[in-house]
């Protein structure tokens, strides 16, 4: 079991949390949610023992192993793969180099004879004869076949790197498994695999994670990070999000009725403080109005923004053409002679291994770049709005603040008008005066939304629309998108953002186009079948 005793820290006079104690049991995997900034990952590192945190202890059961999930993808470059993977069980792994060592020495002395002894006793306790079969069977799962086994970690893609780190951190059946967005830069089948390999997983788990789907496949509990503190919930994020939307409610209500009260309090204190008669009864209100203001209630730190994108007019019949296009990158072909047509209602949600890709044609249908050859034709009634996946040339001049900003992109340059609108997207007060250049990648992203809604479209280009946003933002962009009435492409590894808009799959992959229509999770069924 791991648990926590009054744990506190802070960074730069900020409090990220105090007074922590909690406990991780045996069974249950935890999904560790909070707003960005919260410190989740900070968290995990104090769990694994990275970060000392300013007071407080973290406590492990005696004899009980913990796994945590490395970000570094060039620290094993020089290491094999399946040896990558065996050193997750490093005191299996220091046995068997030690191992190794001493039945390569000569001469071989009785004192090496009694120790290698010790060794194989140790290393038959921990199943060792079977580690490399099962490592090989945990790599063929997530994706990586028998031929890359031997290769080192440096001669392998960063999709593949990935995956073995993955495998090593789940290899050896840990006592205690600490997983930081796992599910990054994984494909369809190996997301599959690791949700199964959880779902059966005995021991414990803590996983930060933004995708939703995995969250609600795989978490036995929810650990939320709010209010500086860490509490825990019993069931998966959709549970807790109803739970904690309908407590949201409940708090807003009790505020309103207290203040409320406290209005009636106020009232009856200034018609009769005066009143002899009734004085006592305004001393007892008075102390009621105290109380009232003494019991204010918290304010949680999570915000949602207000998505909502609306069309000037409708769009017609003709929205989009596509005809043989092709694209070549750095020598790579990106992009295979792509042809397709846009019809009224379709809510496309494309796939494909390589992000380039989808990347790539949405830059061409968007104007920002041309293709070796093939062609496009927008409709005469189309008004496309972009969220392009790389937007750093629309911040780099710093001369701007972000209602100035704003202010290009809208029909009413009256700053009470574009103040308002910045606050349903969460820049309030000062916010909305910082210069653009400064903003975190989810300001900007949150910046490139209201630019699109300003516009007014009835066609949108969603590329990474997820990417830097936190849990509150990622729903609000989902339910917005969900909304509209218009068209959409959509380009996101969010299992639920695709689910629940789209209504037309299109896979681009080396020799193979797909376009049919169906719902990801159709498609998705399809191919974990094949």
């Amino acid at each position: 079991m791991l648990s926590t005793h009054n744990v506190a820290l802070s960074f730069g006079g900020q409090k990220l949390f105090e007074d922590v104690s909690i406990k991780f049991t045996p069974g249950n995997c935890y999904g560790l949610i909070g707003a960005n900034g919260a410190g989740k990952s900070t968290f995990v590192k104090i769990l694994s023992g990275e970060i000392e945190p300013n007071s407080g202890n973290v406590e492990l059961s005696p004899g009980q192993r913990l796994s945590v999930l490395k970000q570094d993808q060039f620290k094993y470059d020089e290491v094999t793969v399946l040896d990558t993977m065996l050193m997750g069980n490093d005191k299996l792994y220091a046995i068997m180099k030690e191992k190794d060592e001493l039945y390569a020495k000569d001469p071989f002395t009785d004192e090496d004879g009694l120790r290698t002894a010790e060794l194989e006793s140790e290393f038959a306790e921990m199943n060792g004869w079977e580690a490399e079969s099962d490592a090989a069977i945990m790599l063929s799962g997530l994706g990586l076949d028998e031929s890359s086994h031997h290769k080192l970690m440096k001669d392998l893609k960063d999709s593949e790197k990935v995956k073995v780190l993955l495998g090593q951190a789940l290899f050896g059946k840990p006592d205690v498994l600490l997983l930081d967005e796992p599910t990054n830069n994984l494909d369809i089948k190996a997301i599959n695999w690791l949700e199964n390999f959880l779902l059966n997983f005995e021991n414990t788990v803590i996983v930060v994670s933004h995708d939703r789907h995995f969250l609600n496949k795989v978490c036995t509990h929810i650990a939320d990070l709010d209010f500086k503190k860490i509490n825990i919930y019993a069931g998966n994020y959709d549970f807790w999000k109803s739970s904690s939307e309908l407590a949201q409610r409940l708090r807003g209500d009790q505020k309103k009725k207290a203040e409320d009260k406290a209005k009636e309090l106020k009232a009856f204190i200034q018609r009769f403080s005066a009143n002899a008669s009734k004085s006592s009864q305004a001393t007892s209100r008075q102390k009621q109005l105290e109380k009232l203001q003494l019991d204010d209630l918290p304010i949680s730190s999570r915000k949602y923004p207000f998505i909502h994108f609306e069309s000037e007019r409708e769009v017609g019949k003709d929205i989009l053409k596509v005809e043989g296009l092709t694209k070549t990158i750095d020598g790579k072909k990106v992009l295979d002679n792509v042809s397709f047509t846009l019809n009224k209602n379709d809510k496309i949600v494309f796939l494909s291994d390589n992000d380039q890709t989808v990347t790539s044609l949405f830059s061409i249908l968007g104007g920002d770049m041309e293709p070796d050859s093939g062609t496009y034709t927008w409709g005469v009634t189309t008004k496309v709005a972009y969220l392009p996946r790389n937007h750093e040339s629309f911040f780099s001049a710093g001369k701007y603040t972000i209602v100035d900003w704003l202010r290009q992109y809208s029909k009413d340059d009256h700053e009470t008008y574009i103040r308002g609108f910045l606050g349903k997207m969460l820049f309030s007060g000062d916010d909305a005066l910082k210069k653009t250049n400064v903003l975190s990648g989810g300001e900007k992203v949150r910046c490139m939304l209201s630019k699109m809604m300003m516009t007014e479209p009835n066609v949108i280009m969603l590329d990474g629309p997820t990417n830097h946003l936190d849990l509150e933002s990622i729903s609000a962009v989902n339910e917005g998108v969900e909304r509209f009435k218009g068209t959409v492409l959509l380009y996101t590894h969010d299992h639920q953002f695709m689910q629940t808009v789209g209504n037309r799959v299109i896979e681009l992959n080396p020799g193979v186009t797909e376009d049919r229509i169906s719902t990801y999770e159709e498609y998705l069924s399809r191919k974990l079948k094949q």
